[in-house]
């Protein structure tokens, strides 16, 4: 089953071709960061803009580079929630008139079911159930996986999510957009206690929540007091800060999945290409015995392979969406009952 994928949640305009949700043909990906570097973050405006620019030559690269044609596609997978409404919208019109022109089956993908389809993309995945943690910048999230149309939220951010911490602390530190991957490019020549930051929620039984909006506040206090360093200063501010994030993740993470009882983790989502993490992450699986998998970085950041992947699992349970599905900008997971 060749199944075209399309993503344009937020600043990534991407296309894909899948063979029966493991084989990837071909994964087209536009990048917005120039469009919004100036601005230290995502426009929503600009990017929708640049979505409308970017889609059709995006889908034809894909087509092209898989050697396909539109009649050769078996479905069609677009993520329509959550996301930027414009920017979703762009995507979402695109896939539903070339679902019209085809007649081929048309289905919706929830974008962090995409990223959590990632690692089947890999010739190793996770057996199931298993455990997963969602880092982006949007989302921070355990989820239990349980089978590819079964998939519980144990708990999520109340606040930030890690990603928004990254990006935002790089922007007051003056790192520029994306400013994640620069943290994480200083973090490795710095002293990770250098600066003492706070470990929100890993003191006490609090599930599995999150929350980074603290550690924010405690980098902008520091910033105040003593100004923002450059050199090895800068280096060592870099890798205390990133080093709150992650030890927060894996810590929580650790203790949810001795209660849950899970040997197998994947981690997945933009920070997931978070060198830190993900070292650090596999070091606690193999102190506690459970098996960790995570995609390489290019299939952790946004992309429409892994919406294809998903969208094959929809389509062989005999899923359809007709062509009044909506973009919706807030969607959260199913939520376990407390």
């Amino acid at each position: 089953m060749r199944v075209l994928g399309l993503e344009s949640s937020c600043d990534e305009t991407a296309a894909a071709i899948v063979v029966d949700g493991t084989t990837v043909l071909a994964d087209v990906v536009a990048s917005q960061h120039e469009v919004h570097a100036k601005y230290g973050g995502v426009v929503p405006e600009l990017a929708s803009r640049a979505h409308i620019l970017n889609v059709v030559p995006v889908v034809q690269a894909a087509l092209d580079r898989a050697g396909t044609k539109l009649a050769d596609l078996d479905g069609i997978a677009v993520t329509n929630a959550p996301g930027l409404v414009g920017a979703l919208l762009v995507g979402l019109q695109t896939a539903k008139s070339l679902a019209w022109v085809t007649g081929k089956p048309l289905v919706g993908v929830h974008h962090l079911e995409g990223h959590l389809s990632a690692v089947y993309l890999e010739p190793d995945p996770p057996p199931m159930p298993h455990l997963a943690l969602i880092v982006s910048g949007g989302h921070t999230s355990l989820v239990r996986v349980n089978a590819h149309a079964d998939v519980i939220e144990l708990g999520g951010t109340r606040d930030d999510a890690a990603g928004e911490a990254f990006d935002k602390g790089a922007k007051l530190l003056g790192l520029g957009y994306p400013g994640g991957v620069v943290i994480d490019r200083l973090a490795k020549t710095g002293d990770p206690k250098a600066v003492k930051f706070p470990l929100a929620m890993t003191t006490r039984d609090t599930g599995a929540e999150f929350s980074f909006s603290g550690l924010k506040t405690a980098l902008l206090h520091h910033v105040r007091k003593h100004g923002v360093p450059d050199g090895q200063a800068l280096s060592d501010l870099c890798a205390s800060y990133q080093w709150s994030i992650v030890e927060s993740l894996v810590r929580k993470t650790r203790r949810i999945a001795r209660r849950e009882g899970l040997a197998h983790l994947q981690v997945c989502g933009g920070v997931a290409a978070n060198s830190g993490l993900r070292a650090s992450i596999r070091a606690a699986g193999e102190e506690d015995g459970f098996r960790v998998y995570i995609p390489p970085p290019h299939r952790c950041t946004d992309n429409a392979a892994m919406i294809a992947a998903a969208g094959y699992h929809r389509l062989v349970r005999g899923e359809r969406a007709g062509l009044d599905l909506d973009a919706v900008p807030s969607l959260p997971l199913p939520r376990r009952s407390a």
